[in-house]
Parts: C-alpha cells; sequence; structure tokens
C-alpha cells in the first residue's frame, strides 16, 4: 500500500512540477501531500476516512 501511495504522489508532484507551482491551484496540494504522508507514515487518513464513512475494514496485518 505504501508503495502505491509513493507512486501516487510522484505522479501528483511531477504534475504540479510540470505545470508551475504558482500556476496550480491549491486545492490539488491536498491529496498530493495526503499521498506522500501516507507512503511515508504508512497512515492515510483519506483512506481511513472512506473506510468510515462506507463501513468497511482496513486489513490487518500479522507480524509473526
Amino acid at each position: 500500500m505504501r508503495i502505491w501511495f509513493a507512486v501516487v504522489a510522484t505522479i501528483l508532484w511531477a504534475g504540479i512540477y510540470f505545470t508551475g507551482f504558482s500556476t496550480v491551484n491549491w486545492l490539488l496540494y491536498l491529496p498530493a501531500a495526503g499521498f506522500l504522508m501516507g507512503a511515508v507514515t504508512g497512515f492515510c487518513p483519506s483512506l481511513t476516512g472512506v473506510f468510515k464513512l462506507f463501513g468497511g475494514k482496513i486489513k490487518e496485518t500479522s507480524n509473526k
């Protein structure tokens, strides 16, 4: 999951870079920063919010 967050964050930040940091709307920085935070920490607030909103469960992993 962390690799997926890192790939999406890289694509978003590359798009922001090529478009121009002053040209891009400020709203695009929110998902880009959220995916980057998810890749670094392993915790994605938007993913947790969606699971709580729609009643899904996050798959637990065992470190045995």
